[in-house]
């Protein structure tokens, strides 16, 4: 069978009917709902084919997601280069698409290198992190002309001896990655003092290092603390600049947020749920703020227009002649991939409620295995059109695995029509940490198959293996 292939030719059974459940309906890109609402049938087809689950991955929203960061940093004047996190998701697809809007790839893995460069990614703009580097990996980056952020002395150390014995004929570009001074259990980034240290070498060794600014990297979603940090590196960026170093980037990592669905829809599920809506009573202590207040747009608005001192970021970062670089993942790859699971039986619990089982397992979306759950709610198509009247109920969701915990979700989803074997679930959204953060081959079934989707000459959607 070919890997690529349109829709023109297929002819599958009508499948006339797709619910969403009544409480956490997520946000969807205007295309793929047209597909999944307009040819559900047409899907089926491909589970039928590749089987369950499926991730489907929807190159053209990266461009979407570019533009609108892109938009913000004209608006500011601001200088920036952006590098997709090719961490977020596995798919060559997605990568391939961000090479092709003109942003680099943040490489963590010689082999994320290597699906950076089949992308046609060039050196300068490769940008590698991580804290464990590999001897193998950093001879790559090297031999790549990449930039390195070094992320301890230990590895400053290191990659200067590498730089020694390959006998670099142009320094090596590297950042130094900080950690401010209200992250100081973090295991990332070097102290004040130790990246002051790393500085005195630099001045010495400019055959083999070229210096090209100061990274970090925060959790959380304030843009306050990146706003800290920044005023935290800014002494550090005139230290080097005094020792006769030209630093001109500043690295604030990724953690764009991104909004699954409407603010008010999730903080009023948030408001009223109870141990009642979940299968073992339990209420998870936390979620990624999938309905937050703040998209990646506002967010970085925010970030620059929020002040040090009595000067705006964008205004301050423009003084200091400063590049700004940003390594968006999750926020890059929003609504970048749908995940489909095919049900395979659905059993009435002693509660009334109902536990369905599907094709597939809760590594293929994985909140559960973080003690939280991923708050937004399946599209449910039916495998054959009913027209009997709904059967409404509330069910969980679980793999197929021997694994007790198992579980794709543990919070009771009120459905229209209880799903039956056959019906699909299809998860929105999949592609930020969510879809292969964790698949394995466990009880030796496939690694669920991965599908690109796009548009032909004359508008048809085709599909192609994302391999």
């Amino acid at each position: 069978m070919s890997n690529l292939f349109s829709f023109a030719a297929v002819s599958s059974p009508a499948v006339a009917q797709a619910h969403w459940p009544e409480r956490l309906t997520p946000y969807l890109d205007s295309e793929i709902e047209q597909f999944l609402f307009n040819s559900p049938q047409r899907l089926s087809w491909l589970v039928e084919q590749y089987g369950s689950p499926l991730n489907i991955v929807w190159p053209h929203t990266v461009a979407n997601n570019i533009a609108a960061l892109r938009t913000v940093l004209q608006r500011h004047d601001v200088d920036c280069r952006l590098y997709y996190g090719a961490k977020v998701n596995k798919s060559p697809g997605l990568v391939q698409a961000a090479v092709n809007a003109g942003v680099g790839v943040d490489v963590s893995s010689l082999q994320e290198l290597k699906d950076a460069l089949r992308a046609g990614c060039d050196g300068a703009r490769l940008c590698a992190t991580g804290p464990a580097k590999t001897r193998e990996f950093l001879m790559a980056l090297v031999h790549h002309r990449a930039l390195i952020v070094l992320d301890s002395p230990e590895e400053f150390d290191e990659v200067l001896a590498l730089a020694d014995v390959l006998r670099v004929t142009e320094p090596v570009r590297v950042l130094l990655r900080y950690r401010p001074s209200f992250a100081q259990a973090s295991r990332f980034g070097m102290l004040a003092d130790e990246a002051a240290r790393c500085l005195e070498t630099l001045s010495i060794r400019q055959d083999a290092f070229r210096l090209e600014g100061f990274h970090f990297h925060l959790g959380g979603y304030e843009p306050d603390t990146r706003v800290a940090a920044l005023s935290e590196v800014l002494p550090l960026l005139e230290q080097a600049r005094a020792k006769g170093l030209q630093p001109a980037i500043i690295d604030i990592g990724g953690g764009l947020p991104i909004q699954y669905l409407p603010a008010s829809r999730y903080q009023d599920y948030l408001a009223k749920q109870n141990g009642a809506d979940y299968r073992h009573g339990q209420v998870p202590t936390s979620f990624y703020p999938y309905g937050g207040e703040c998209s990646a747009t506002d967010y970085l608005e925010a970030f620059l227009s929020a002040s040090i001192g009595d000067t705006r970021v964008a205004e301050v970062l423009k003084q200091h002649g400063l590049i700004l670089a940003i390594e968006p993942g999750r926020s890059l790859a929003d609504q970048s991939a749908i995940t489909v699971f095919r049900v395979t039986r659905t059993r009435r619990q002693p509660d009334g409620n109902h536990v369905v089982f599907v094709e597939g397992s809760s590594f293929s979306a994985c909140e559960t295995w973080f003690n939280s759950e991923f708050l937004i709610d399946p599209l449910h198509v039916f495998s054959v059109k009913k027209d009997t009247p709904p059967t409404p109920g509330k069910a969980w969701i679980a793999g197929h695995s021997c694994l007790d915990d198992d579980v794709i979700t543990n919070r009771l989803i009120h459905f229209r029509t209880v799903p039956q074997p056959g019906d699909l679930l299809i998860y929105a959204n999949t592609a930020g940490y969510q879809m292969d953060l964790l698949e394995n081959a466990f009880h030796r079934h496939p690694l669920p198959a991965r599908l690109c989707a796009f548009k032909g000459k004359k508008g048809e959607l085709i599909f192609s293996s994302d391999n």
